[in-house]
């Protein structure tokens, strides 16, 4: 009778680049990383099989440096597959793994400058979504904050939404009539320059701009 074949995982290329993302190291037998799966288990039960297939997709997430995918996975695997105790060894290995590399994700923003921080990282890596969400908190907490707004008419735009871009850009200009300068020749703000609307209020401000007098003060007579 033919044996029946374990569902192979290649060692050397899934789980060694898991251990190399995740800053693990071999053991010291180079034909084997100290994380593969035990070899000593029954392979006949189909909950192994399925438990090996949630392994693989784990590794294959470690290895993209996916983190909160791996830990889901092998939590699975330890909830779903409690009589696999050899499995779960190296999926518990994995879960530390998993959980050391997120706690530096899992402190988010708090001050005021340190969301108008994220927001700028977000926007200059194109995550305009990211951007938004902080910089609608900076709005909340304090509104008339220009810069705040002005970054908000350019994550808008370039999500190529104008109505909310050229609403939160006229604030801005009210609130410091210096963003003009920046807006004028912004490349962050190309998606809006064939809107009337836009133009028009650029132009509005700098016309105000140019249109303020100082009061004539009458001499004082001796």
């Amino acid at each position: 009778m033919a044996k029946h074949r374990r569902p192979g995982l290649p060692r050397t290329t899934k789980e060694s680049g898991a251990s190399r993302a995740a800053g693990g190291t071999r053991s010291p037998d180079s034909r084997r990383p100290a994380t593969s799966p035990p070899s000593k288990l029954p392979r006949h039960r189909p909950a192994y099989i399925e438990a090996v297939g949630l392994y693989e997709q784990g590794v294959d997430a470690l290895q993209r440096r996916d983190f909160p995918t791996a830990a889901h996975l092998f939590e699975t695997i330890l909830v779903r597959y409690p009589e696999e105790k050899e499995l779960h060894e190296r999926v518990r290995l994995y879960l530390n793994i998993c959980s050391r590399q997120k706690r530096p994700h899992d402190t988010a923003p708090r001050t005021l400058e340190e969301r108008l921080y994220a927001a700028t990282l977000a926007i200059n890596s194109g995550r305009y979504d990211e951007a938004i969400l902080h910089l609608r908190l900076v709005r909340d907490e304090e509104p008339n904050n220009d810069h705040a707004l002005y970054m908000l008419a350019v994550a808008h735009a370039q999500r190529g939404e104008p109505v909310e871009a050229i609403a939160h850009l006229e604030r801005a200009l009210t609130l410091n009539p210096e963003n003009r300068v920046l807006a004028k020749d912004d490349p962050d703000l190309d998606p809006l320059r064939n809107d009337e609307t836009f133009r028009a209020a650029v132009e509005t401000h700098l016309a105000s701009r140019f249109d303020r007098r100082r009061p004539l003060r009458p001499r004082s007579s001796r």
